[in-house]
């Protein structure tokens, strides 16, 4: 009985290989690719985590009062700075160019030499010309004295033809030659006047040789070298240059910007204007409006303004962005604006609402708004915000309440 019992606890411990078979048989890679997918997912997460712990890099505005106790901003607007007397000086005739004695950023007076051409055939010129007109006076010379002798002849003739000693026919020849003398006279005069503009003419040109400054300036461009060829009926090309410098009169800069259409009733002559240059964000410049354009772009549905600036700097070149605001004259009748200005992009849709993010300690606060006029490309915003806010000026589509962030440095 003990022996039996025995053989049935063995026989329960004996491995079945067919199971065993199976088992081994079966494939392992779904665990494997388990596995797998659990660490991609662990990594995710510190991923995720990581980016969470990022503090993204956004621009901020500050938002200004609406309106103040001076002069209220009701128009913005950006342009750029425009010289109105620039010009490109050439040549005003074909030549090579043997000197050339300005650089960029030279400045320069009116008057003062720029350049010169190989003046070699407009001196033989002015050489033959001159020849010319020596040979002219010479024979303005001689035909006055013909004229003298003629007529002294003639009056000896008339004298005695009453008395018979000469016939009134040899009188008559004498009187005629006479007139042939003068009109011969006169067109030697008239000879030597042409060879005489000709001496001119070629004096100009030889003259015009010396290129110099028209006005005082400064040259922003140098288009042409030594030995190139230039010329006034070119611009440029085939080996034949058009224009040999461009050069600017600072004290003529301005600016020029373009005004909604929908807002240009707001602007009138001699308005007053802030500008501010983008390469001087705290440079606060006192302008003026000096004339609107009386026409429209319609591609851009836009007008432009001449602005005029009232204080003068080496700072101010030609193409600085500038941005403008159009200022209202302060008036004790006017209510006041309400509310700040902030720019368009920085007021974003949320739930349905108005809100701006408003950076504090180095984290965004979404603020709702509620929101006013449009000014060109800045937003009135009525209640939410005080003067002197920082806001985020395009707020990422997935920007957070409370988010950590890092405000791009001014210049970056």
């Amino acid at each position: 009985m003990d022996d039996h019992s025995d053989k049935d606890l063995l026989h329960q411990l004996r491995i079945d290989r067919a199971h065993r078979d199976d088992d081994e048989s079966r494939p392992r890679w779904p665990w494997i690719v388990g596995i797998v997918l659990v660490v991609l997912a662990v990594a995710a997460g510190v991923a995720i985590f990581a980016l969470r712990g990022h503090a993204p890099t956004v621009e901020t505005s500050t938002a200004v009062a609406a309106s103040s106790s001076g002069d209220a901003a009701v128009l913005q607007a950006t342009g750029y700075v425009v010289a109105r007397h620039e010009a490109t000086v050439s040549a005003q005739l074909i030549g090579t160019l043997t000197s050339v004695s300005v650089e960029e950023g030279d400045h320069v007076t009116k008057g003062q030499i720029l350049a010169r051409l190989d003046p070699t055939a407009y001196q033989a010129q002015l050489d033959s010309a001159r020849a010319q007109y020596a040979a002219a006076q010479a024979g303005v010379v001689k035909a006055r004295a013909t004229l003298q002798q003629d007529r002294a002849n003639a009056a000896r003739l008339n004298a005695v033809v009453a008395r018979g000693y000469v016939s009134r026919q040899d009188a008559q020849q004498a009187n005629t030659l006479v007139a042939t003398d003068k009109a011969g006279l006169d067109v030697a005069i008239k000879q030597a006047q042409a060879a005489k503009d000709q001496v001119q003419a070629a004096q100009v040109s030889l003259d015009f040789t010396v290129i110099r400054a028209p006005f005082s300036g400064v040259v922003t461009a140098k288009a042409a070298e030594v030995g190139e060829i230039v010329s006034p009926y070119t611009a440029g090309g085939g080996g034949i240059a058009g224009g040999l410098a461009t050069i600017v009169d600072m004290d003529s800069l301005e600016v020029d910007v373009d005004v909604n259409e929908a807002y240009i009733s707001r602007v009138v002559p001699n308005m007053p204007v802030q500008a501010v240059l983008d390469a001087y964000p705290d440079w606060k410049i006192p302008a003026h409006v000096i004339a609107i354009i009386p026409s429209a772009d319609k591609s851009k549905a836009t007008v432009k303004v001449r602005i005029g600036l009232d204080q003068k700097d080496p700072r101010i070149i030609p193409q600085m962005g500038v941005r403008v605001s159009f200022l209202e004259q302060s008036d004790k009748n006017r209510q006041p604006l309400p509310g700040v200005l902030v720019p368009k992009s920085a007021v974003v849709q949320r739930d349905g609402k108005d809100v701006v993010f408003v950076v504090k300690d180095g984290h965004a606060t979404q603020t709702p708004v509620t929101t006013g006029a449009d000014f060109s490309d800045m937003k009135q915003v009525t209640q939410g915000l005080a003067a002197g806010d920082d806001v985020v000026t395009t707020p990422p589509a997935d920007m957070r309440d409370g988010e950590k962030v890092q405000v791009k440095a001014s210049g970056s």
